[in-house]
């Protein structure tokens, strides 16, 4: 039998997120109001956001969560750890860190774990997700990149940017819980849209959810 989801669960698992590089500050202060009313898991957003939305959000138990190493991942480990301990400081929860896609092609696990460990602890005590960027990655790479983020002491890991090539699948979220169990929790992003496309992702054992259409869910699971 299948579960019935509230607008209230669902939007309590939706990182509600406003990454677009033309996104104006009036845009981030009209998301901030959607995720004061819908009361979302998170507000996610670029670093440059951080300390407005913080501002914004101050005192609604909404948590801001600031992307890093974003969306390609591939800048130096000092950059990303220095971009997430700036973030921290200025407010933000949580942290979206995209890992290093090309040491992971290049079959580097152990650069790509150390890589994380340093974004894992310029970010304490905040919570740390990596990005593991699925549509890049066949299925063994997928399962190493989940055990590279375990190594690193990451808190989630993350099916995609939503720059890619592709998005989440049931079938990646599937394998990504599989091999992580309960020791980290799994979040699905890129290319949800619907309220049938989210709840099959919390069905395949997604804990949260990285939307921009988090609005457009919402109102449709409301209607």
């Amino acid at each position: 039998m299948k579960r019935n989801w509230t607008v209230q669960e669902i939007a309590a698992l939706i990182d509600h997120s406003i990454l677009k590089a033309q996104t104006t500050r009036n845009e981030v202060l009209k998301h901030c109001a959607y995720a004061r009313k819908y009361r979302f898991a998170s507000i996610c957003v670029n670093p440059c956001w951080v300390p407005l939305c913080v501002a914004e959000l101050e005192g609604c138990g909404v948590p801001v969560c600031s992307v890093v190493g974003f969306p390609l991942g591939a800048v130096a480990s000092e950059a990303k750890a220095f971009e997430a301990k700036l973030s921290v400081a200025q407010g933000a929860k949580e942290i979206d860190v995209v890992i290093n896609i090309g040491k992971a092609k290049s079959g580097d696990w152990k650069a790509v774990a150390q890589d994380l460990e340093a974004v894992v602890q310029a970010s304490k005590p905040a919570l740390v997700k990596a990005i593991i960027e699925t549509c890049y990655l066949d299925h063994d790479e997928k399962v190493l990149a989940c055990r590279a983020a375990m190594a690193a002491g990451a808190d989630f890991v993350m099916t995609s940017t939503g720059f890619g090539t592709g998005g989440a699948t049931v079938e990646d979220l599937a394998l990504m819980k599989e091999t992580v169990g309960d020791t980290l929790q799994v979040k699905a992003s890129g290319g949800i849209r619907t309220r049938s496309e989210a709840i099959a992702m919390l069905e395949a054992g997604a804990s949260r959810i990285g939307a921009s259409a988090g609005v457009m869910i919402i109102a449709e699971s409301d209607a």
